[in-house]
């Protein structure tokens, strides 16, 4: 199977789509591992954004002239293109927003606000990023929610049947990751979701990471809210999107207030506009929208399952070979993982680690990543993490062993 995805994508061309590769860094031909904070941008992307601010810059809606008209076309284009990458049964059921954690925020401060109350009951994971933690903290100091956590076992998996302890009728809200950012960890989301709804709750899922590694279908899935960042999927950054069920944006107010979210404003009295356009107060993030269609385009040029077989092949590939390095551990060891590698040195510190494969040219992620309760669960202060996306190759994971290799030979 790993023969025939090669012989399908071709990744030294796909990596000429990406021209910030073909750098050297600290005199080392650039190794990029850091994609699951974000991911490079392919030329037709870069050409997007050139082409709208080189050609038809404007606002967008409220212009009546060519470049406006022509602007909001490419940015309702975007729209369409994400309605049919989650498989959204409506277009207006898709918000713009400027990332991941803005539609947390917005879901915590405008349903979480309106309909929860003091004892109701919100349902976090042990592997959350902060960015799905914090809003439904700051909810429950303010409204008198309680947050209760499903716990992980030793390879990162949820325990789901301390998930179904946790439910009960005083659950009204459930907030999970996909995928998680610091292990990898595909999580069971359907089941998550079914087991919700079965008490009434509603359901958010964090699909940051999952977005450029698994298809998703957000009817097949039943997610009331599915979030996820442009720039993790080879989008441009400070571009976000919020799917919601119709029926539940359309009950939720609004949360910003501002121009395009109104219909008419009196001194008296303020209407507010129709979906999606509710939520969208302001000039939106124009240029990053329209090049949001390229990035999708590309992903569906190259196939996004090839992508998926061909990303498994680099993390078994990885797996393996960081594996036979003494005195590493993988922290998550999840049967379901997406390309994903986090993992510690016996005796060396993170950062350390990081450094020096900088010194490489080697770039890697060190740190919490941004789930501080998830390194306490297994008694660590950070890791170093690796993750690869297509451009990526099994060379440059040979590069990585032998830097690890230098680390040790360096520190210990």
């Amino acid at each position: 199977m790993q023969t025939a995805t090669h012989e399908i994508l071709d990744i030294e061309a796909i990596r000429r789509d990406f021209p910030i590769l073909d750098q050297v860094v600290n005199g080392r031909q650039l190794v990029y591992f850091d994609n699951a904070a974000t991911t490079q941008k392919p030329l037709p992307v870069l050409h997007a954004l050139t082409r709208y601010y080189e050609g038809y810059n404007a606002n967008i809606h409220r212009g009546i002239h060519t470049l406006a008209e022509k602007a909001t076309s490419a940015f309702e284009a975007s729209r369409r293109a994400i309605q049919q990458f989650l498989n959204a049964a409506h277009v207006e059921e898709i918000i713009f927003t400027y990332g991941t954690t803005d539609g947390i925020n917005l879901v915590a401060q405008t349903y979480g606000r309106r309909f929860l109350k003091e004892g109701d009951e919100i349902i976090i994971t042990t592997m959350e990023h902060h960015s799905n933690i914090v809003p439904w903290q700051m909810l429950c100091e303010e409204k008198g929610c309680v947050l209760k956590v499903i716990p992980i076992d030793d390879n990162g998996d949820l325990i789901l049947e301390e998930y179904e302890k946790l439910l009960s009728e005083r659950t009204k809200f459930v907030s999970a990751v996909h995928v998680s950012n610091a292990m990898g960890t595909i999580n069971p989301v359907k089941f998550l979701i079914e087991k919700a709804h079965a008490v009434g709750a509603k359901v958010l899922i964090d699909g940051a990471q999952a977005s450029s590694h698994i298809d998703i279908d957000v009817q097949a899935l039943d997610a009331d809210f599915y979030v996820f960042s442009a720039h993790k999927l080879y989008g441009p950054t400070g571009m976000g999107v919020l799917y919601g069920k119709r029926d539940m944006l359309n009950a939720m107010p609004p949360w910003r207030g501002g121009g395009e979210m109104i219909k008419e404003v009196t001194f008296e009295k303020t209407t507010y506009n129709d979906l999606p356009y509710k939520f969208e107060a302001g000039t939106p993030n124009i240029a990053d929208v329209i090049a949001v269609y390229a990035a999708l385009e590309y992903i569906e040029t190259l196939g996004k399952k090839k992508i998926a077989d061909y990303e498994h092949s680099l993390l078994e590939y990885a797996t393996e070979a960081l594996e036979s390095i003494e005195g590493l551990r993988i922290i998550g060891q999840s049967a379901e993982k997406i390309s994903v590698v986090s993992f510690v040195l016996d005796g060396i510190h993170h950062q350390d680690t990081g450094v020096i494969l900088d010194q490489q040219g080697i770039a890697v992620r060190t740190g919490h990543h941004c789930t501080q309760p998830l390194m306490r669960r297994f008694n660590l202060t950070g890791t170093t993490r690796a993750s690869f996306a297509v451009y990526n190759t099994k060379e440059e994971i040979d590069r990585l062993v032998q830097g690890l290799l230098r680390v040790k030979k360096m520190m210990l």
